[in-house]
């Protein structure tokens, strides 16, 4: 990741950032927008150039915008106008994640930010400044980027030394579910990301792994998670990650779809729908990168992570549509569609969760419904509770985060479409809204916990097809920052 330094004095003046911010109507006058006092004073002259550039280039001062004046011969080389819009989190993380991509032929700039600015302003754009910088590339001929460092100008560096730590962190762990979640599924078996989860675990003191291979699974009963496997080469797992740190008065679950790869097995998909499949474990890969930011930070909370994995696979041991499969504690259902396999695995988790680990609050996340797109569009995640107090505050969370989600119904309706005349539950029932009948079919398997479950499906968010904001093109990580806020308030 880039090289975020919080300085007092400019140590270089390659390229110099000032930050342009909308005029106060109240002020009167005829600019749109100002320039905003710094907290270090710029070199002089600058600031006076600046303040007159602004109004010569008709800048608005929104979030991102964007203004370049070269300065061929002087100290700053460049100056960039920078606008902040209303100078929130949200606006600063927008404003960086501009910059780096304007900036990034650079090799260093320097970024004077306004006086009076707080920690959750520098987060803000420390974030957009490490996200937006991302990338994934499989090849040996990749260059790295010009841009490798960036100073940011306070008048107080110490003072924003933890929200600085925060951002990285929460930067690191998206940037962690984007690379774990974007490697082709020809790599990205049940066990190679059971691996990954391992190495990103390994120097974190209390943070505890275990795995279960097809051996422990059908001993245990987990009959979703080993019939949604069947049909592949590659095994699957589940992984059970634990941060019990000696100080947590709350134990949050949280518990993420993992399947490596999705052909929809027997009920296979059109090719068109299979390509990205691989993504099919960005609930998995948040929720895990979650639990490894929480043991990094050190997050006062408990949290034990669920990622159940496996290949939802076309061969001669591929599950049927038809079959009755048996569920960790004994429910069953009938299942006439292979290609709804994730809520399978989910319901072995969830039913294992509420017996063994007995929990104050249950989270999942899950890439579980194309439904969710229909919707809610490509940004916004459905979200799913019975709990208002649990809802608002994930939603919360989330909105602070810069991320999306919308609070949906779980129709009572909709209930008699999961009965079976074979089994206690029908799978994946055509009739009703198909996201709501995952959540409600999701929502039998927990138990005495079920006014405080939330699920999350986040099939949309989970992808971008291109660059936006923050955002880079493919994997987003969405859902690591948001719990990352939710995990640090939770009581």
């Amino acid at each position: 990741m880039l090289a975020i330094r919080p300085l007092a004095e400019p140590e270089r003046l390659d390229v110099l950032v000032l930050p342009v911010r909308p005029t106060d109507p109240a002020a009167g006058g005829d600019a749109s927008a100002e320039l905003a006092p710094t907290a270090v004073t710029p070199p002089g002259g600058t600031a006076e150039e600046a303040a007159a550039l602004v109004p010569a280039a008709r800048l608005s001062g929104r979030a991102g915008e964007i203004n370049t004046q070269l300065r061929p011969g002087r100290d700053p080389g460049r100056l960039v106008l920078l606008g902040i819009g209303d100078g929130g989190e949200s606006a600063w993380r927008t404003a960086g994640a501009a910059l780096v991509r304007a900036a990034s032929d650079e090799t260093h700039i320097t970024i004077a930010l306004p006086a009076g600015v707080t920690p959750a302003t520098v987060r803000g754009l420390v974030e957009g400044l490490l996200l937006a910088s991302y990338r994934f590339r499989l090849t040996d001929a990749d260059e790295p980027p010009a841009l490798d460092g960036i100073d940011l100008l306070l008048t107080d560096p110490e003072a924003h030394e933890d929200a600085l730590a925060t951002a990285r962190t929460t930067a690191a762990m998206t940037r962690l579910a984007r690379d774990l979640t974007n490697m082709p599924s020809s790599v990205k078996t049940p066990q190679w990301f059971a691996d990954q989860a391992a190495v990103a675990a390994a120097d974190l003191p209390d943070l505890r792994l275990t795995v279960r291979g097809p051996a422990e699974l059908a001993a245990e009963g987990f009959g979703g998670i080993l019939a949604v496997g069947g049909g592949s080469a590659s095994g699957p797992r589940l992984l059970e990650m634990d941060w019990h740190p000696t100080n947590a008065r709350t134990h949050v679950v949280l518990i993420g779809k993992g399947i490596t790869f999705d052909t929809g097995g027997i009920s296979i998909k059109p090719v068109p729908a299979m390509k990205l499949m691989r993504k099919d474990m960005a609930g998995a890969a948040a929720v895990v990168a979650a639990t490894v930011g929480a043991a990094a930070l050190r997050l006062p909370v408990r949290v034990t992570t669920l990622a159940p994995l496996a290949e939802n696979m076309v061969s001669g041991s591929a599950f049927r549509p038809g079959d009755v499969i048996r569920h960790y504690g004994g429910t069953t259902s009938e299942t006439t569609n292979s290609d709804a396999e994730g809520r399978l695995v989910l319901a072995d988790a969830l039913a294992y969760a509420v017996e063994q680990l007995k929990p104050d609050l249950l989270v999942d996340l899950a890439t579980l419904t194309g439904a969710n797109a229909v919707a809610l569009g490509k940004r916004t995640a459905a979200l799913y509770s019975e709990n208002d107090d649990l809802a608002a505050d994930v939603l919360n969370a989330i909105e602070a985060a810069g991320e999306a989600a919308w609070r949906m119904p779980l129709h009572g309706d909709y209930v008699e479409y999961l009965g079976s005349e074979i089994a206690d539950l029908y799978s994946a029932p055509v009739q009703g809204a198909g996201s709501v009948t995952a959540a409600l079919y999701l929502r039998e398997f927990t138990g005495d916990l079920r006014d405080r479950w939330l699920h999350l499906d986040m099939s949309a968010p989970s992808w971008a097809d291109g660059d936006h904001a923050e955002l880079s093109r493919g994997a987003t990580g969405w859902g690591v920052r948001s719990l990352l806020r939710w995990l640090a308030a939770v009581d």
